[in-house]
C-alpha cells in the first residue's frame, strides 16, 4: 500500500536550546494539549548535498535573507529499499518552504548522483533537478543523525513541536546505510526544541516558554557541523606549525 505524505510545506519555525530540566518541564506542560505524531520517537538520518567548495552552507551561516538546502532524509538507518525523502528546503524572511518527494533509498541516491530515471516524474522532481543544474556539481557533504520526539497540537496539526537530542555528524563515510555515528554536536542533556506553525505561536505555548525561561536561539545542525570541522582543521594546522617551529 502506498503511504500518503505531505509534499509541500510553508511555515514559521522557531528554535530554542533547552536543558534537561527545561525539556522535562516543557513535556509535562505540553502533555494536555499535544499528541505524538506518526513518527513519534525517531532516529532522523540526513545526508546533505553541497557543492565541492561548500557554497550552500557557507552562504547559509552568513544568515542571508534567502537560503536553501538539499538533503536526503530517512527515519532510522536505511537499507537499500527503505523509504526516504529528497527534500529541498528554502527560507525567506523567516518563512520556511519545504518541497519533497519520496523514493527508496538506493533510487534516491542514484537520482542525486545524476540518474534521471531512478525517481518518479513530478513537478518537485523537476525543481530539484533545476536546483542541481543551477549550482553545478552537487555531492554528498555531511551525514547528520539525531533522536527526535515529535508532537502536534490536538486541535491543529499545523502546530508541531519537536525535540532533538544526541546530535552527531560526519563528513566521511557519506552513506546513511553505514549507520549512525560521528562527532557529537551537542552534549548530553541538551535539547533543540523547534516550534513549527502556519502563523503565530499559540498563547499556551508562549506561556510554557515563559515559564521555563526558554528564548529563541539560532542552531543549524549542518552549519554547526561545518564550523566544527573548520575549527578542527585550524587546530591541526596550528599544532603542526608549532611542532615545526
Amino acid at each position: 500500500m502506498k503511504v500518503m505524505f505531505a509534499s509541500v510545506f510553508k511555515r514559521y519555525e522557531e528554535k530554542y536550546i533547552l536543558t534537561s530540566a527545561q525539556y522535562g518541564e516543557a513535556l509535562k506542560m505540553l502533555s494536555g494539549s499535544t499528541v505524538r505524531d506518526e513518527y513519534s520517537e525517531s532516529l532522523i538520518c540526513s545526508l546533505y548535498y553541497d557543492t565541492p567548495d561548500k557554497r550552500l552552507i557557507r552562504s547559509s551561516i552568513e544568515k542571508p535573507v534567502y537560503k536553501e538546502k538539499l538533503r536526503l532524509r530517512c527515519y532510522g538507518v536505511p537499507s537499500g529499499d527503505s523509504a526516504c525523502f529528497i527534500e529541498l528546503k528554502k527560507k525567506y524572511k523567516g518563512i520556511v518552504y519545504k518541497r519533497r518527494i519520496t523514493s527508496c533509498y538506493d533510487n534516491a541516491v542514484s537520482f542525486m548522483n545524476g540518474s534521471n530515471s531512478a525517481v518518479e516524474p513530478s513537478q518537485i522532481k523537476n525543481e530539484i533537478m533545476y536546483f542541481g543544474k543551477f549550482y553545478g556539481t552537487l555531492e554528498p557533504s555531511y551525514c547528520i543523525f539525531y533522536k527526535r520526539l515529535a508532537l502536534y497540537d490536538k486541535n491543529d496539526r499545523n502546530i508541531r513541536v519537536t525535540f532533538d537530542s544526541d546530535i552527531t555528524a560526519r563528513n566521511y563515510d557519506l552513506d546513511l546505510k553505514k549507520g549512525a555515528y560521528g562527532e557529537r554536536l551537542t552534549n548530553g542533556g541538551v535539547y533543540i526544541m523547534e516550534i513549527k506553525t502556519a502563523g503565530a505561536i499559540p498563547l499556551n505555548i508562549t506561556d510554557i516558554l515563559t515559564k521555563i525561561k526558554a528564548y529563541p536561539a539560532s542552531f543549524s545542525k549542518y552549519g554547526t557541523a561545518y564550523k566544527n570541522s573548520l575549527n578542527s582543521e585550524k587546530n591541526i594546522k596550528e599544532k603542526g606549525e608549532e611542532n615545526c617551529a
